[in-house]
Order: C-alpha cells, then structure tokens, then sequence
C-alpha cells in the first residue's frame, strides 16, 4: 500500500489508536480519524464516559491536525452482539463480546463506513501484524507477546486484512505509552480498559440483570451436597472463584470453592474445592463455528498450538476435522476451565491460522460434565 493512501484510524481515546494515528502520519499517509459510538443505554457513568474518551480522541486529532469523524454503531452492535451474547449468558454458556464486536464492528461497521468516506484502508490500535501478499494475507503476533491480540481478530478474512493497518505490530506497550507522550497527546498514560467491552468497569452481574432474569438456585458440591444459593447460572462461568459467597464448613473445610459445571435442567451450580480440581480439567474439546484467516483452514489432522483465552501460554494440540465442520482438539496437558461459547484459536508458530466456538469439553478421567457440554 503506497504511503499516500487515505487511512481512516479508528480513535478510541485510548493511547494505543492515537500513536496509530501518529506513526501512520510521519510515514506520510493521508491520516483521518473515526471515533465509534458503540453503546448507548441510560447509564450516565456510561455516557460521561463516551463524552470524556470522544474529548481525548479530539485533542489527538487537533495535535496531529487531522480531521476527526464520528459515527454511532450502537443500533448495529446491540442488535448484532449484544442479543446474540445475551442469548448465550442465557443458554448458560459463555460468549466473547469482544471478538463479535471486531468481527461484526470494528472490521465490517468500521470498514464499510470509512470505504463510503473514500478511505483506502483502516487502522487500529490492535497489536498484531498482517504478513503475507494479496490474497494470501497471514495474521500474526505481535512483537509484544504480553498485549498480543491476534486472539481477539480471529475472525478476521482476507478482505478485513487487506483493508486493515496495525502499526503497533512492533511496538511494546512503554514504548507506544513513551511516543504518545512525545507527541504531546494528553492520554499517554490513560489506563488501559479491562473488561467486557459493553460492560465496562461495571460490576457484572448487576449489568446483566438488567437484560437477564434471575432464576436463583442451589449450589451443590459434586456429591450433591447444597452449600448455598447461585442468582441464576448465566451469571457464572467455568472457573470462576469470585462471588459464589462460599465459606468453609466442617464437611468441607480447606480450599477455596470453584464453578466446575453447570446443571441447566436441574438449575444447579455445580462446585469443587482447588483451583486444579479434576473436576476443572479437560483432555479436549470439540468446536463449531470454524473461521479460518486463509478462507479453507487445515483439511487433515494437523500438529498445533492453541490458547483457550487471551494471554493464556500457548498449549501444544492435534487438531483433527470431523467431516461436519466441527474439528477435535486434543491437548498434550490437559486444560483448565475449558469453557463453552467461548473461543478457542489456534497458531502454527507466530501465524494464527483461525478459531472457533467451543461447543464440547472432554473431561479427565474419572470426572463427568454435567451441565452445558
């Protein structure tokens, strides 16, 4: 791509998309920003945010001199991620908002709309990079292994990485936070955020009461012993520690309590004591929904690497189709909370050749799942 393409930058308000915007401009791209509205609801914290990320984004451009747009995807992403995630919470599975929201927002919402404003590609503030030629376009990791996120653009098609730019690829997050504040932008050392992406710094739960019924229930240990009460499974998922308001007792007296499975019929939350209970690993899994970056995806059984959520180490596997578009994944060492609905991705050294939806987890021996998969 010639350096004096017209790049439309996504700007957040966030550090990394304003030294995107930055860099791209010192290599002498028409540069232009585009700041998304995603979310509306009638929170006011919520709003004063959009409010305070929109003036960051502004005072990037201004510093750069570039003009800024806005645009409101809000309709869009409610109606095609945040139903379908609500409808998974439900199911009592676990979605990823926020590789939909790429998928459906960032490179299709985005793309689309910066393509009618005559922009010739798109950047992010993503760290990962995009290799290979025309039409057979690689997505790969970023030097930065900490804040790599090839696992989050996995559902990204030659058309989004022809089209897309990260020119973070090679940068580590000090030295982004380090050129941001030498080009004078107020955000440099803005907080990353954390969370799920249209819930934000929020308390869980309570959010997604608001969308979701309760439907409370017993917490039972894996001999059916009751233990306390759950506020409704689609408010827990696999692994989880944190809010289950368990104590010890003398008949189980020691380690802490962890979500091992989940009874959808029987409306239990099923708990086990240490935080590698058998209970909590799995030897496989079995997923749907397969995207592949090359457009085909492996048609044999092949050797792998694959990671179960962000950061996570990379985890040795055999990948094996079953012939319905579903494949197998078998682990060298089983994995801990292997969860449905959420993402499984998988790599060929430094390339991420693509993921799915875990649909199946396959339990150690001698443990059972009991509930979703």
């Amino acid at each position: 791509m010639q350096h004096t393409s017209r790049v439309i930058v996504g700007l957040s308000g966030g550090v990394d998309s304003a030294v995107s915007a930055w860099r791209l401009s010192r290599q002498g791209y028409r540069v232009e920003g585009l700041f998304m509205k995603n979310w509306e609801d009638d929170d006011t914290d919520s709003h004063c945010s959009a409010e305070a990320d929109f003036a960051d984004a502004r005072q990037v451009a201004d510093t750069l001199g570039i003009a800024l747009h806005r645009a409101n995807f809000a309709e869009r992403y409610r109606d095609e991620v945040f139903e379908h995630c609500l409808h998974e919470f439900r199911a009592g599975r676990t979605p990823n908002p926020d590789i939909l929201c790429n998928q459906r927002i960032k490179f299709r919402a985005f793309l689309d709309h910066a393509r009618r404003l005559g922009a010739d590609a798109v950047a992010t503030g993503h760290y990962a990079r995009v290799g290979g030629v025309p039409g057979a376009r690689t997505l790969e990791r970023a030097t930065d292994a900490d804040k790599d996120q090839t696992y989050f653009l996995y559902t990204l098609g030659q058309e989004q990485l022809e089209a897309a730019l990260f020119p973070l690829a090679g940068l580590t997050k000090t030295e982004v936070r380090a050129l941001a504040d030498q080009a004078g932008f107020e955000n440099f050392n803005k907080p990353d955020s954390t969370g799920i992406c249209f819930i934000g710094e929020r308390e869980f739960q309570s959010f997604l009461g608001r969308y979701i019924d309760r439907r409370p229930g017993p917490i039972v240990s894996l001999d059916g012993d009751v233990l306390g009460e759950h506020n409704g499974l689609a408010f827990y998922t696999l692994g989880q520690r944190r809010g289950l308001s368990l104590g010890g007792s003398a008949a189980h007296p020691g380690l802490p309590w962890y979500v091992a499975d989940k009874d959808m019929p029987g409306n239990r939350l099923i708990v086990v004591q240490g935080h590698d209970h058998p209970a909590l690993l799995n030897t496989g899994l079995i997923a749907d929904q397969w995207h592949w970056v090359d457009g085909q995806g492996p048609q044999t059984p092949i050797r792998c690497t694959a990671r179960l959520r962000h950061r996570q180490v990379d985890q040795p596997a055999r990948l094996t189709p079953l012939g319905d578009g579903r494949r197998r994944l078998d682990f060298d060492q089983p994995q801990r909370a292997v969860t449905p609905g959420q993402s499984v991705v998988v790599y060929d050294g430094v390339r991420c050749l693509g993921g799915g939806i875990i649909e199946t987890r396959m339990p150690v021996a001698g443990s059972a799942n009991l509930g979703v998969a």
